[in-house]
């Protein structure tokens, strides 16, 4: 009698082992289904943003080049005209100093002498040279 009721645990327990184990294969079975074209997606999505970061490279690369010849110019320009600039400024300079003590010789009034607006109002050149001192 004992033997006939171990026999009879072990063969449910067998039956049931059976039916999970059935479960189990086929759950694999769906999921290996259902990976492979997802792993293929996914395979042509890196394809597909590699082409693109590839694409972005030769843009960088070409704005980047763009960029130093842009600063070649400027550096060419700047040695170009930036000396003689400075000299023609200077030489304006010059002659409206020039100018200017001429015209003090002959009693025009001086840049010195005239009004300065402080704040909305008026200030005459003495009153400024007597807050100065």
């Amino acid at each position: 009698m004992f033997w006939a009721i171990l026999v009879s645990f072990l063969a449910v327990a067998l039956v049931r082992l059976a039916q999970t184990l059935r479960a189990t294969t086929k759950l694999v079975a769906d999921v290996t289904e259902q990976a492979v074209p997802l792993l293929a997606e996914a395979s042509a999505t890196v394809r597909s943003a590699q082409t693109q970061l590839d694409r972005v490279d030769a843009i960088a690369s070409d704005v980047q080049e763009v960029t130093s010849n842009a600063s070649a110019l400027s550096t060419t320009v700047a040695s170009t005209f930036g000396g003689p600039l400075v000299k023609v400024a200077a030489f304006g300079y010059g002659v409206r100093r020039a100018l200017g003590r001429g015209r003090e010789a002959e009693g025009a009034p001086m840049a010195s002498d005239r009004r300065t607006v402080i704040v909305g109002r008026t200030v005459p050149s003495s009153r400024r040279r007597k807050q100065k001192g």
